[in-house]
């Protein structure tokens, strides 16, 4: 009798236990913008509790698609979104226009066209970013979140998003005035991301956020170090960790050799602890650190690394 009584109560605190690990996630879909003919929406996703008497940080996350497709409730990102919210923070999954579709279904891919649709893209995708941001900071109160802890996040053309929104808040671009004055993200975390830049170089006016850069260095669709061709840029995630480390600026970049794109949602699952590492000590404790990884699978065979402009558009979009 004894024996079964302790049995039930190890089964009762086993049970409780559990359910303070994962608590219960209510989502929540409001309409956030119209741009024309398109409805933007976005998905918070919030732990349910009793007591939430603290305002939480929150993630805003950006989907990747080649900027033709994607869905901001994809059922990959499911499980980082679930674990975020058990990590204290609130994930706000976001809608935003798509602005190659046009272009791609067009039928003209040539480097020059595309150049040119990547930069009206881009911005396209960092005003609804920002205007989703504005969002957030509006209804910051009533959805108990720190608006001074908001961090933006995305995956692949939602990386290069996000790190278009810091660049542009670092240059301060006429973009800015989607944003509350005075605004700033607490930190940027990009899952192959890069800038696109019509020049020969980025230059920063002003220190940006601590950065989390994620990047395989054999990914064939988003650059992983630099590309140039014809005036324009595109900086990967070595080059702008390169550029951070020569300002002195916190980031944490996380290499992984022979690598491709798969880079762009496999660290939600398999790196969680290190995005949890930048997280509390650069964004939460604004530790000035400056953290690089280099992941190496013994024995892995060498892969190709290089690519052309060329290449790269016929990777995405053929």
């Amino acid at each position: 009798m004894k024996k079964a009584i302790y049995l039930l109560l190890v089964s009762m605190l086993f049970v409780t236990a559990c359910t303070e690990q994962a608590p219960r996630i209510a989502k929540y879909t409001d309409l956030y913008a119209v741009k024309g003919t398109d409805s933007l929406f976005l998905d918070r996703y919030t732990a349910v509790s009793v007591e939430q008497d603290d305002a939480r940080p929150c993630l805003v996350f950006v989907f990747g698609g080649g900027f033709i497709a994607g869905e901001r409730d994809a059922e990959r990102y499911l499980p980082f979104f679930h674990y975020m919210v058990n990590q204290g923070y609130d994930v706000v999954s976001i809608d935003y226009r798509l602005g190659l579709k046009q272009v791609v279904a067009s039928g003209d891919l040539s480097p020059e066209n595309m150049m040119l649709g990547m930069a009206r893209t881009i911005s396209m995708a960092v005003e609804d970013l920002y205007d989703a941001t504005a969002f957030i900071v509006d209804k910051a109160d009533e959805w108990g979140i720190d608006s001074s802890q908001i961090v933006a996040c995305g995956s692949s053309a939602g990386a290069i998003t996000v790190l278009h929104g810091e660049y542009a808040l670092c240059n301060a671009s006429p973009l800015v005035q989607h944003l509350p004055a005075g605004f700033r993200y607490a930190g940027i975390v990009s899952f192959a991301g890069a800038i696109f830049e019509m020049g020969e170089e980025l230059r920063w006016a002003s220190q940006p956020a601590p950065m989390m850069l994620f990047h395989g260095d054999a990914d064939a669709n988003v650059p992983y170090n630099v590309i140039r061709e014809s005036g324009v840029g595109f900086f990967g995630s070595k080059y702008i960790a390169g550029q951070l480390r020569a300002m002195n600026s916190p980031y944490y970049f996380y290499s992984v050799e022979n690598a491709s794109h798969v880079i762009a949602t496999a660290p939600m699952d398999g790196n969680r602890d290190a995005i949890d590492a930048f997280l509390s000590k650069l964004v939460v404790d604004k530790e000035p650190l400056m953290i690089e990884t280099d992941e190496t699978t013994i024995g892995a065979p060498e892969v190709r690394k290089n690519f052309t402009l060329a290449e790269y558009i016929a990777s995405n979009f053929l």
